[in-house]
């Protein structure tokens, strides 16, 4: 990806090198003695000038930054190579940063993933300082802007202009707004991921137009949106990126039922889209009915989403057929429960990772998951009340495949536990955390029993945590209001909307930006390293 260094030639050898002999030193000491002593010449011998420059480049690539930085201390020769092997680099992008740019990227000229952040506290670079950068790396393929609110929509315009080969952008808590996104997209035929996260030019009061299509779209693949007010400016390119495979709607505001119909109608549902997650959005059981219309579907988030009822996860489940991956946190409002998992149990045959926080599925339910996903191999049960000795139990006995296990805030006991002494053969790791009932001894006793299995009991935990957020971030439980109780209790319509029923469940449940998530999911670590062996989208 990076320049190329050129081999610089050796230096000039004094006659009197010293050759390496073919018997050993009488000793260590004489031998360290003989390596470090200076030639006729009174100058030091330097070895590694022997290692052609893209030997020396390799080597660099191995270590970490700090080491790197060292090692460019070494020598002229080494401050140069490293230097031109460097293709990753995170600055500090504060304003006092411009003057020394231009210096900066003389030596590190074969850069491609650039990572620019400042503190909010701090004047970030502006136009002026982007537009530099944009000149002196144009071959970067990545870039990240974190914090950077100097930068406007003119910034925006040139580094789409001069920067033609990028395939990957995210920007957080930044200042340009609909304009810049628009010339920034128009320009970037390349770009394969978009991730936005509060863009704070874009808002209702601010943008005045659309985020097209752009140049962008003609290989778009992911588009990430966190935290947005007005996320719904950006359903042009989410309808016009025909290669699109992974959509992801984290806490922005605003009703996505209709950009969700929208995405299902045009031509991108049928062939690419793969993977979707929904956490904490407007989005109900009528967004979930045209995201079934995307018969390719293999993994599947739906995140405190108050809105969504068996109706919508059924009609998922029931059209796509090529699930892998799901994810369903039910925030405690019963409204997805036994039907939703049957409908799983019956059509998601591929299906290898199962997560249920905040769901109480039947024993029902969970045996026939069991017996029909023969390819499950990680599954995550949370703050589930109706799961107990006997459906661990099931799990333990058909789960033949499973190879990942996490139980947190059951009712379980040591009784459930001992089944996994003499089932899931596969079972590699299990992860027990705050059930009250189970204890340290059968910890011990099962990695006795089975010595190659790695067993994480949490015995001590008291306060049931079970959720689940994209941040994976730990915090306090949230006490649930009162109407909580009113909506579970109450039979929801066949089909729910994103316009009824809301009341003030939604707004005392829905905080956009309260609550980062109360629990990191475990699967989340889990997931990424098995994705490598399942496939890509």
């Amino acid at each position: 990806m990076g320049q190329s260094s050129s081999h610089s030639p050796s230096p000039p050898r004094s006659t009197s090198i010293l050759r390496r002999s073919t018997t050993l030193p009488p000793s260590s000491s004489a031998q360290s003695e003989t390596i470090n002593s200076p030639t006729a010449t009174g100058s030091y011998i330097d070895y590694s000038s022997e290692i052609p420059d893209d030997c020396l480049a390799l080597i660099f690539q191995f270590l970490n930054s700090g080491d790197r930085k060292r090692c460019s201390l070494v020598s002229k020769r080494w401050l140069l190579v490293e230097g031109q092997s460097r293709h990753r680099l995170a600055l500090n992008a504060q304003a006092e940063f411009i003057p020394f740019i231009s210096s900066m990227f003389s030596r590190f000229d074969s850069v491609t993933k650039l990572s620019l952040r400042c503190d909010r506290r701090s004047v970030s670079v502006d136009d002026n300082g982007l537009i530099l950068i944009s000149f002196r790396c144009r071959k970067l393929t990545r870039l990240k802007l974190r914090g950077c609110r100097e930068i406007t929509d003119i910034g925006m315009a040139a580094l789409g202009k001069n920067c033609k080969e990028l395939k990957k952008f995210s920007c957080g808590s930044c200042m340009f707004g609909a304009k810049g996104m628009n010339a920034f997209l128009d320009n970037c035929s390349s770009l394969e991921e978009l991730s936005v996260k509060r863009l704070r030019g874009v808002t209702d009061a601010g943008a005045t137009e659309p985020i097209g299509v752009g140049s962008a779209a003609t290989n778009l693949k992911s588009i990430h949106l966190k935290e947005l007010y007005n996320g719904q400016l950006f359903t042009p390119l989410i309808y016009g990126a025909k290669k699109l495979k992974t959509l992801k709607l984290i806490r922005c505001l605003g009703d996505w039922d209709r950009v969700l119909e929208t995405v299902a109608g045009s031509d991108v549902s049928d062939n690419s889209l793969v993977e979707v997650h929904l956490e904490r959005v407007q989005v109900s059981d009528v967004g979930l009915l045209a995201l079934s219309n995307c018969s390719g579907l293999e993994i599947l988030h739906i995140v405190k989403t108050p809105d969504c009822t068996d109706a919508g996860v059924i009609a998922v489940a029931g059209r796509c057929k090529y699930l892998r991956k799901v994810h369903i946190d039910g925030w405690k409002t019963n409204r997805i429960g036994h039907d939703a998992l049957i409908t799983i149990a019956k059509h998601s045959v591929n299906l290898q990772e199962l997560v249920l926080i905040g769901i109480n599925p039947s024993s029902i339910s969970l045996e026939q998951i069991a017996m029909n996903c023969k390819k499950l191999e990680r599954l995550a049960l949370c703050g589930s009340e109706t799961v107990a000795d006997g459906e661990i139990a099931c799990i333990a006995s058909k789960c033949v495949a499973l190879k990942k296990l996490c139980i947190k805030g059951c009712p379980v006991s040591d009784e459930g536990i001992e089944a996994f002494a003499w089932g899931c053969p596969n079972l590699v790791k299990i992860k027990v955390k705050k059930c009250k009932n189970v204890t340290g001894e059968i910890g011990d006793w099962l990695r006795a029993r089975r010595g190659s299995l790695v067993v994480t009991l949490d015995v001590e935990a008291e306060n049931v945590d079970a959720s689940a957020s994209e941040s994976g971030a730990q915090e306090d439980p949230v006490e649930f209001p009162a109407t909580v109780s009113l909506v579970a209790a109450t039979q929801p319509e066949p089909l729910a909307t994103s316009s009824s029923g809301r009341g003030s469940v939604f707004k005392s449940r829905f905080g956009l930006f309260g609550g980062r998530g109360l629990v990191g999911c475990t699967f989340r670590r889990w997931s990424s390293g098995n994705s490598s062996s399942n496939g890509s989208s």
